[in-house]
């Protein structure tokens, strides 16, 4: 079997990317050979004996592509470890409660295949990067609600210790 690892992801606005790059460097530092590639990029997973996929949350639910991706390769990710990650706002929400319910946003990806993992991150909210006027007007009640901050609320630390505790069910 071969002893690379793929480190896949599908992002809007970028903080997904950095993510998935952290993930990748993380477990090059610790030895393994690391493709960190978009998902639209991937076409097969051959060359890979893991796979750490991730995606962006909208609306409560990882990216169109990245469940096209999870659907169009379940069978081989079904014979390899897999561990997923989302990238969400809501991670950064200061109430605990509005983060409760995240981890259910996985189910669709769960029914698909078993991850040996799952990490859930804060991203980044930069108003210029949200398409539409009406979530921007959204986003903008939110701040001044209090629930979210503008800028950038990855957790570096957080990713890379979540990817450190990987590399073991990644030779599983």
């Amino acid at each position: 079997m071969p002893d690379k690892i793929l480190v896949t992801y599908a992002s809007r606005a970028g903080s997904t990317v950095g993510v998935a790059e952290a993930i990748g460097q993380t477990l090059a530092e610790n030895d393994f050979q690391v493709d960190v590639r978009p998902m639209s990029d991937v076409t097969d997973l051959a060359p890979y004996r893991a796979v750490v996929a991730g995606s962006a949350i909208r609306d409560g639910q990882w990216l169109p592509e990245a469940m096209q991706f999870m659907r169009t390769h379940q069978a081989a990710l079904s014979q390899r470890p897999v561990a997923t990650f989302m990238v969400c706002m809501t991670m950064a929400a200061k109430n605990e409660t509005y983060r409760a319910g995240v981890a259910e946003w996985m189910g669709p990806v769960r029914a698909l295949i078993r991850p040996v993992s799952e990490g859930y991150f804060a991203g980044a909210l930069d108003l210029s990067k949200v398409p539409s006027l009406r979530k921007r007007l959204m986003f903008r009640v939110s701040i001044a609600l209090g629930v979210w901050a503008e800028g950038d609320h990855r957790n570096w630390d957080a990713i890379r210790a979540w990817a450190e505790a990987l590399a073991p069910r990644l030779h599983a």
